[in-house]
């Protein structure tokens, strides 16, 4: 029989202990682990949320991975690389791609009887993944997408339709200038997005790949560039790898030079920014577990202050101090446990709260999303739990050496 284990569970399950600082000490240090499980619970799951929904944003832009042009590249302006039949089927060849999708930008300016502004039109065919598209869809319809012919259908984002009042089913005209020469097309706008991505709603228009090729003077096989997206977004860095070995500073067949691009390096700033709210975490689950460990220190020491008698009755019967040590970290043990216990549930319980309810609501202008974002990581909030456990009971083993000052004779003498 384990000792210690069986004198903390009898310590801990004494309903009628009527003692005056100890129940109230236990009920403190039991809700400053809960509490400080709690936060690290919300934290955690705002942090992966936030990063995970802005993730997937600038990812349904711009896709995993782009192919295009290496003038591009260098210049900023755009050049055409030649997506053939040998391309594609190179692409797909690689082990862990999903879908390859062809996009041509070109610039123009689209005006209203009163008003007018600069955009970027992002041309894409048949094969483009509209998922995305889909998701963020607030009015009207996602046009049809075409490589062999236009239907001058375009997709704005519900920024550019605020600044130019337009609405789903109005006419717009479109002004592209190009060495002097302008030339005029008449859309029809079929549905409008919102994403509350600033540096992309304020901006992009959505249209066919043809008509887009057309206004650039390419071929129906030229492109911008190819977007692919992975299977696993984990293993980017590895399927990067095979196409800098595959792709990267080859050429296409009509002698254009192809390289390669992830999403960190097409939008490095946003991902930087990502990257700082790691440190906010830690910070944040430092404090917390420091918040439970110096409670669970200071209940610790009332409860063994208030024992004195007992521990010196288990010394007298010839417990040593090791095993008296033993017993009041099991002790601690369930006390924590207790902690983690309630702080698993409420933390969890904001966490669904919110996801079921959107009840936090954020300004998108600031944070680029409307409603605080939380995800769940069974496997994180393990882990969290487990650690804080360890941590708080490592602690405890400095103020449990206490007990060797304690002699037996003068222990129940004092009482």
């Amino acid at each position: 029989m384990n000792l210690p284990l069986f004198i903390a569970r009898k310590i801990y399950s004494d309903q009628g202990d009527k003692r005056k600082v100890s129940r109230p000490a236990i009920r403190i240090a039991t809700v400053g682990v809960a509490i400080g499980l709690a936060v690290m619970i919300v934290t955690v799951s705002v942090v992966l949320g936030f990063k995970h929904s802005i993730r997937d944003k600038v990812v349904g832009f711009g896709s995993h991975i782009q192919i295009h042009n290496v003038m591009t590249y260098s210049g900023g302006t755009q050049h055409p690389i030649c997506v053939d039949d040998s391309l594609t089927k190179a692409i797909n060849g690689i082990e862990g791609v999903a879908n390859a999708q062809r996009f041509t930008m070109t610039q123009g300016i689209l005006k209203t009887d009163d008003d007018f502004l600069g955009v970027m039109f992002k041309g894409i065919g048949p094969e483009y993944n509209t998922s995305f598209l889909k998701t963020h869809l607030i009015e009207g319809e996602i046009p049809q997408f075409s490589d062999s012919t236009s239907h001058y259908q375009l997709l704005i984002s519900q920024m550019i339709a605020d600044k130019l009042r337009l609405k789903a089913g109005d006419k717009v005209y479109a002004y592209f200038i190009d060495e002097g020469d302008v030339r005029t097309r008449r859309y029809t706008i079929c549905g409008i997005y919102q994403t509350n991505m600033t540096r992309f709603d304020e901006n992009l228009c959505i249209t066919d790949l043809y008509t887009a090729n057309k206004l650039n003077g390419w071929q129906k096989k030229q492109a911008t560039g190819v977007e692919v997206n992975v299977k696993d977004f984990e293993h980017l860095a590895d399927i990067e790898e095979r196409f800098i070995i595959r792709i990267n500073r080859t050429s296409d067949s009509e002698g254009n030079i192809m390289t390669t691009e992830t999403i960190y390096e097409l939008y490095p700033q946003v991902f930087s920014w990502l990257e700082l709210l790691d440190i906010n975490v830690w910070i944040i689950l430092v404090l917390m577990v420091c918040v439970a460990g110096f409670t669970m220190i200071s209940g610790l020491l009332i409860i063994i202050l208030e024992r004195t008698q007992m521990i010196g009755t288990l010394k007298a019967l010839g417990a040593r101090n090791k095993t008296i040590r033993k017993t009041f970290l099991w002790f601690s043990v369930f006390i924590i446990s207790q902690g983690l216990l309630w702080g698993n549930i409420v933390g969890i319980g904001i966490v669904l709260i919110q996801q079921y309810t959107g009840i936090i609501h954020l300004d998108p202008r600031t944070y680029y999303v409307s409603e605080a974002p939380m995800e769940l990581n069974l496997t994180l909030i393990a882990l969290i739990n487990v650690t804080t456990l360890l941590i708080c009971v490592f602690v405890l083993i400095a103020p449990s050496y206490l007990i060797s000052h304690i002699h037996p004779a003068k222990s129940m003498r004092y009482e």
